[in-house]
């Protein structure tokens, strides 16, 4: 049976979320596929490369530990290693300049600029959110005026955005299975089942597929407003899926999509 190396922080505190006891049902579930251990993100390096796959999950945002995960790249990348996700998506992965660059190719994305300069570019609104370009669980988010924007720096700049509801869709590779909305969007983690439309899933898919992930877990989160759904985010670097709050067949279906892409992945 392969070797499988679960890399979770699980005592990390996330708000409305429950990082420890969903990487610990997971790994109880994935038992079955592959001999699994679990590790803390600082210790991943160390023990990486006795593994044959290394599955990053709930390891918190990067941004807490960015030469610890800079590292962990660098060493999978120079050996080989078989990591899920795979290390080359293009999203939060990757930073959050694609919003950026979706924004500017006229993709459903929240208008999104990175410089003062190109404001223009946005709606006229009254209201701003600027966001760190590194950030992650609101972590440095300010919501100003036009004349509180700050000058320079790796942000993104976004109008303030009104929405009826925030909802996400999550993927294995690019097979869609479940949906969850945020009725309340004071409340951005009290979630319910979704019942997607066929355009709400054209919309999703179109994300997965300009990604490049064949394999791996997906989640687009996007907002609800009158001219339709916008991507709010890309996540396909660890994203908390709220397996919980799905009924069990759903849990199975999705554990079994997992299980078979990592053995796919890894080739075993």
């Amino acid at each position: 049976m392969s070797a499988l190396l679960l890399v979770s922080d699980l005592t990390y505190p996330a708000r409305g979320r429950r990082y420890g006891d969903e990487d610990a049902y997971l790994a109880s579930r994935l038992r079955a596929h592959f001999d699994v251990a679990l590790c803390h993100p600082s210790d991943a390096v160390a023990l990486m490369d006795r593994f044959d796959v290394v599955l990053v999950r709930n390891s918190g945002p990067v941004l807490h530990y960015p030469a610890e995960y800079e590292a962990f790249r660098a060493h999978a990348l120079a050996n080989g290693t078989v990591v899920f996700n795979p290390l080359h998506g293009r999203g939060d992965m990757a930073g959050k300049q694609y919003l950026v660059d979706l924004s500017a190719a006229g993709y459903p994305v929240i208008p999104t600029v990175d410089r003062v300069e190109d404001l223009d570019r946005l709606p006229d609104v009254d209201g701003y959110v600027v966001k760190p370009k590194a950030g992650a669980d609101s972590v440095g988010l300010l919501r100003t005026d036009r004349a509180g924007i700050p000058a320079g720096g790796e942000i993104l700049i976004q109008p303030e955005v009104d929405f009826e509801y925030e909802v996400s869709f999550y993927f294995v590779d690019h097979e869609f299975h479940y949906a969850l909305y945020a009725p309340d969007p004071g409340k951005r983690w009290e979630l319910r089942a979704y019942e997607p439309t066929g355009d709400d899933l054209a919309f999703a898919e179109r994300f997965v597929r300009w990604n490049t992930l064949d394999h791996g877990i997906q989640r687009v989160d996007a907002c609800r407003t009158a001219a339709g759904l916008l991507l709010v985010e890309l996540e396909d670097l660890n994203p908390y899926l709220s397996l919980d709050l799905v009924d069990e067949s759903t849990r199975d279906a999705f554990v079994a999509a997992v299980a078979a892409s990592l053995r796919d992945l890894s080739g075993h």
